[in-house]
């Protein structure tokens, strides 16, 4: 398991992995984003913290398979 990770960053810091990375990254950059805008406004209002990790956190992971439908490997 841990040589396929290692097999997988080694290609994709090779530029072997990705077919689009400049795609890849817009994308990833825009879910990161939403995210952190997203834990930043609710931690603004006063609840517990472990209540705005959780809540942008799934809403996050929900938005990245949208985010990266098109995305493409080699």
């Amino acid at each position: 398991m841990f040589e396929m990770g290692w097999f997988s960053v080694k290609l994709f810091l090779k530029g072997k992995l990705i077919r689009n990375p400049v795609y890849f990254i817009r994308q990833t950059t825009i879910g990161t984003l939403i995210g952190l805008l997203l834990l930043v406004s609710i931690a603004q209002v006063n609840v517990p913290l472990w209540l705005p990790i959780i809540v942008s956190s799934l809403l996050t992971g929900a938005i990245m398979p949208f985010l990266l439908k098109d995305f493409k490997m080699k």
